[in-house]
């Protein structure tokens, strides 16, 4: 076994070992039927709300994908990039390593519509620097709009915590500034990143902040319907409870956020807030890109078979002549 696979899964138990540890401190106090009334409790219009910001982030995240094919100078169609996204995205939210597992299936459909292997990667590579730009963009607005809750969970000033934040937003608008002016490859040891277009790079800060202040919101409104929570504090959460997220590794941050926004935001979080926002953003994305992953590549292989089929005939008509 190589060193790279031994790493990987030793994050991986330690992730699903911090996550089975996160999530029995945090559930403990309650029994089943305690977690299901709690569910019970908010309001249809607050789930239906939390389902439309849902939808609207996984357009976003369409988006990043849109950016990275455009990076690569391809003209895919966006109903393909949005499957693609969407399917790739659904899945490895939940099941954890997200650059690894949708990285595997965003190359299984951009390789069937003629891509390399390169400029999957590239795409991947842009995906994830859109996400790191989008969090540090909405992690630069409420630490510096809403820098008490920050400084209260990490133990620091307010006035520190409001210099991070503006060190976020320098550094997006830094980026902007590089995509504007610098078209030779950056590199950095032995990492090598050519910068995008100013127009794409513009996209990439936009949707990607967009993408998570709309989390943002789906958070919120799982938290509003018993309580009179303020978005910006709902933001921070969130954002903190990524920065956990980054660092445990559990996949798709199960335990770790829950524990997180728990212990930002106290009794405002209600169990059933916190299954319900996991259940909308997580589990029902899900359970709706896995078969359709499952009937995607049955449309591949059938279209495969028969493109088999049809090449079999042809070589075999000169014979018969």
């Amino acid at each position: 076994m190589t060193r790279k696979k031994i790493l990987t899964y030793g994050m991986l138990v330690i992730g699903f070992g911090a996550a089975g540890y996160l999530l029995y401190h945090t559930f403990r106090e309650y029994s089943l039927s305690d977690i299901v009334e709690s569910v019970r409790a908010i309001p249809t219009f607050n789930l239906l709300m939390a389902l439309l910001f849902a939808f609207g982030s996984y357009l976003c995240l369409s988006g990043f994908d849109w950016a990275g094919v455009r990076y690569v100078k391809n003209d895919l169609a966006y109903p393909k990039i949005g499957l693609a996204s969407f399917i790739a995205l659904s899945i490895s939210q939940s099941v954890g390593l997200a650059g690894l597992s949708s990285g595997a299936l965003r190359y299984r459909y951009y390789a069937h519509w003629g891509m390399s292997t390169e400029d999957v990667a590239k795409i991947v590579l842009l995906s994830g620097v859109t996400v790191g730009i989008g969090m540090a963009m909405l992690s630069g607005i409420v630490m510096v709009l809403n820098p008490k809750d920050a400084a209260s969970v990490l133990g620091l000033s307010e006035a520190v915590i409001v210099a991070i934040g503006f060190i976020c937003l320098a550094a997006t608008a830094g980026y902007l500034v590089l995509a504007a002016f610098v078209r030779t490859p950056l590199k950095i040891r032995a990492w090598t990143f050519e910068m995008p277009t100013l127009k794409i790079a513009i996209a990439q800060v936009v949707i990607g902040t967009i993408n998570f202040a709309l989390v943002s919101a789906c958070l919120r409104e799982v938290m509003a319907a018993t309580a009179d929570v303020s978005y910006l504090k709902a933001a921070t959460a969130f954002v903190l409870a990524n920065l956990a997220i980054l660092i445990t590794h559990a996949p798709g941050g199960l335990g770790v956020l829950e524990a997180t926004v728990r212990h930002v935001m106290g009794d405002q979080a209600s169990i059933g807030s916190l299954v319900a926002f996991r259940v909308i953003y997580f589990f029902i994305p899900f359970f709706i890109g896995l078969p359709l992953s499952l009937v995607v590549e049955a449309v591949f292989r059938a279209r495969k078979a028969k493109r088999s089929s049809a090449e079999g005939l042809q070589m075999r008509e000169p014979a018969s002549v």
